[in-house]
């Protein structure tokens, strides 16, 4: 997938944040649209293990995370942080928009 133009991801940051009036509000709505365009579950590799991530979460001090799995344990992950497979999963367009917007 090629990288969006600075004018995408700009349309996209305003359409996750169209009606949110402080950034909590906003990091809501990038959840939102995480949840809603974000194919999970995906496959993908954190410090060299392969993962499941779940779902996307969004915690209190933390902000938006991913919910890693594997076997019985779970690991919340940074959404910035957390490496994508290649290709990245469909809507990963949305993570790019909430890094541009940089909380």
């Amino acid at each position: 997938m090629a990288g969006l133009s600075k004018a995408e991801l700009e349309a996209l940051v305003e359409q996750a944040t169209v009606d949110a009036y402080d950034e909590d509000e906003q990091v809501s709505g990038f959840h939102i649209m995480l949840e809603e365009h974000l194919a999970v579950p995906f496959e993908t590799t954190v410090l060299d293990v392969e993962v499941t991530v779940k779902k996307i979460d969004l915690l209190s001090g933390s902000g938006i995370v991913a919910i890693c799995a594997r076997g019985p344990h779970r690991q919340a992950i940074g959404i910035l942080d957390l490496p994508l497979p290649t290709p990245p999963p469909e809507g990963s367009e949305w993570i790019d928009a909430y890094r541009h917007w940089g909380p």
